[in-house]
C-alpha cells in the first residue's frame, strides 16, 4: 500500500464517519430517535479500520466532540465546549474504539458481539448515579435505579449501534472489493 492510498483510505474512512455522524443531529429534530445514533458504531468503526490506531482515537473522539458542541448548541442556544460528565461518556467512546481495536476479524459475528459490548460500556460507565449530582442515591440500589431508568435510551443506542454498525462495516467492505486502495497491508499481501 503506497502512503497516497494509506492517505486515500483514511481519507474515505473520515468521510464515512462524517456522515455517519451527521445522522447523529437528527435527534434534535425527531425526539423519538433520542440515543439512536451512529456514536457506538462510529467507535468501533475507527478502532477496526484505522491501520493507526491513534488515528482511530482522535478521528472517532474530534467527531464526538464536534457533534456534541452542535447538538449542545441546538439544546441551549449556547456554546458549550465541555459539560459535567463529559469525562466519562468521552472514557466510554475511547473504550469502545478499544474494542473496535479488538476485532481480530470484520465479520457479522465478530461486529454484532463489539455492538453489544459497546452498549454495555455506555450503559455501564454513564449510568453511575453519581454522575447526576442527587437524582440517585449513591449506593448500589441507586446504581440499580439508574441502570433501570436508562433502557429505553439504551435499546435506542443499541438499535442504532446496530444499524449503523451494518452500514459502515457493511459499505466499508464492499467498497474495499471494488477499490483496493481501501485494502489493509494484510489483505493486499494475499
Amino acid at each position: 500500500m503506497t502512503a497516497k492510498d494509506n492517505t486515500n483510505r483514511n481519507l474515505f474512512l473520515i468521510l464515512m464517519i462524517l456522515v455517519a455522524a451527521a445522522f447523529r443531529l437528527l435527534a434534535f429534530k425527531y425526539k423519538e430517535l433520542s440515543n439512536f445514533n451512529p456514536v457506538g458504531a462510529i467507535a468501533l468503526f475507527g478502532g477496526a479500520y484505522f491501520t493507526s490506531k491513534w488515528k482511530g482515537y482522535a478521528t472517532v473522539l474530534l467527531t464526538l466532540f464536534t457533534t456534541d458542541i452542535v447538538i449542545n448548541y441546538l439544546y441551549t442556544s449556547k456554546l458549550t465546549l465541555w459539560y459535567g460528565g463529559a469525562a466519562w461518556v468521552y472514557l466510554c467512546f475511547a473504550l469502545m474504539v478499544l474494542v473496535g481495536n479488538l476485532l481480530e476479524k470484520v465479520n457479522v459475528i465478530n461486529v454484532l458481539l463489539g455492538s453489544i459490548t459497546a452498549v454495555l460500556i455506555h450503559w455501564l460507565i454513564t449510568d453511575l448515579p453519581w454522575l447526576y449530582g442527587t437524582l440517585y442515591p449513591h449506593t448500589m440500589a441507586g446504581y440499580g435505579e439508574s441502570l433501570v431508568k436508562a433502557i429505553p435510551f439504551e435499546r435506542n443506542m443499541a438499535l442504532g449501534t446496530l444499524v449503523f454498525s451494518a452500514i459502515l462495516f457493511g459499505g466499508f467492505e464492499l467498497a474495499k472489493s471494488k477499490y483496493t486502495f481501501l485494502q489493509d497491508k494484510k489483505q493486499l499481501a494475499l
